[in-house]
């Protein structure tokens, strides 16, 4: 059994993380259990999400972000109708309040460690569309059989803010090709994977490899999104004669096998992606013959979380089913 760190070490830590910038008195005076509604609120920006996962009446939430308004002299947060924005003051709590929350987890981990048959913990993913089709079915039926009790959500990577999300906690893992995460964040490689062309059964292309002049002469249906990894591909087939008169576009790769399936529409995808998606849809795949970039997919997760008995046993689950 690994021995949990030596309490002082851990309040030392703490004491150098500037929690709140407030006076001392005010840290002396707070009640620091308002810190995990503090922090839930960051996550959840919704009094009765909160309510629910501290499992406590709404009541009870509301009474304890009146102490910390009082507390902090600030309103913390306001509501509108997309739920309760945190006022700038409240932002930049979020980082340290998370750091300190996630070191006193970590010594309570390091004593009892995570056990996924009985943990209730909620965990939350970022990932493209590609990466849902492609990694969520296979990691829901794992946890369904490892940790019956655990959930998993997902957010889509190119909604958020990532390096902000990971650091406040409000996103566990990352996965994806993304290549501009800052050194805050830790990483292991999953994968690398190139493209697949891939078209309906019957489609005049044929089964056969296909010649560029007959690729670009195809109608061709594109997926471009400027806040994908993958854009970089539409921009690079364009550039090798897949003019715009020969093509349809959309923004998310979900709809792809429907469209491909019932037209004679050509779509260059992941190979993953090709891989899950061609089999229930009856579709084709050859080789593209263009030379394309591969993609580099990684899971990441900030450092602060990287003791997290939880967080590491999420992270080490995807890399034994996914990890090439």
């Amino acid at each position: 059994m690994r021995r949990c760190r030596n309490d002082g070490d851990v309040n030392e830590r703490i004491s150098n993380i500037h929690i709140m910038n407030v006076p001392m008195r005010t840290l002396r005076d707070l009640d620091l259990n308002l810190l995990l509604v503090l922090h839930a609120l960051l996550r959840e920006r919704r009094v009765a999400a909160v309510a629910r996962q501290l499992e406590l009446s709404q009541p009870a939430v509301s009474n304890a972000l009146a102490r910390l308004r009082r507390s902090f002299g600030d309103p913390l947060f306001v509501r509108t109708p997309e739920g309760m924005q945190p006022t700038p003051l409240a932002e930049r709590l979020a980082e340290p309040v998370a750091a300190a929350l996630g070191l006193l987890r970590d010594a309570f981990d390091e004593r009892d460690g995570f056990d996924p048959a009985h943990s209730e913990r909620r965990f939350t993913i970022a990932m493209t569309d590609v990466g849902e089709v492609y990694f969520m079915p296979v990691l829901a039926e794992r946890c369904s059989a490892l940790a019956p009790r655990v959930s998993v959500a997902t957010v889509r990577a190119g909604a958020v803010d990532l390096p902000d999300e990971l650091a406040a906690g409000r996103i566990d893992l990352a996965i994806g090709a993304f290549d501009d995460m800052p050194q805050s964040c830790m990483q292991r490689r999953l994968f690398e994977q190139d493209h697949l062309a891939m078209f309906r059964a019957g489609h005049p292309l044929g089964d056969g490899p296909v010649t560029l002049d007959a690729f670009r002469a195809a109608r061709h249906l594109i997926v471009a999104n400027p806040a994908s990894p993958y854009d970089e591909i539409a921009v690079l087939l364009r550039q090798a004669g897949v003019t715009s008169d020969s093509t349809f576009a959309v923004p998310h790769f979900v709809a792809v096998p429907f469209i491909v399936s019932q037209s004679d529409l050509v779509v260059t995808v992941p190979r993953k992606l090709a891989e899950r998606a061609a089999p229930p849809f009856g579709l084709r795949t050859v080789e593209v013959p263009l030379a394309l970039p591969t993609l580099q997919t990684h899971v990441f997760w900030h450092r602060r979380y990287h003791r997290d008995a939880g967080n590491r046993w999420l992270r080490d689950l995807i890399g034994q089913l996914f990890a090439e």
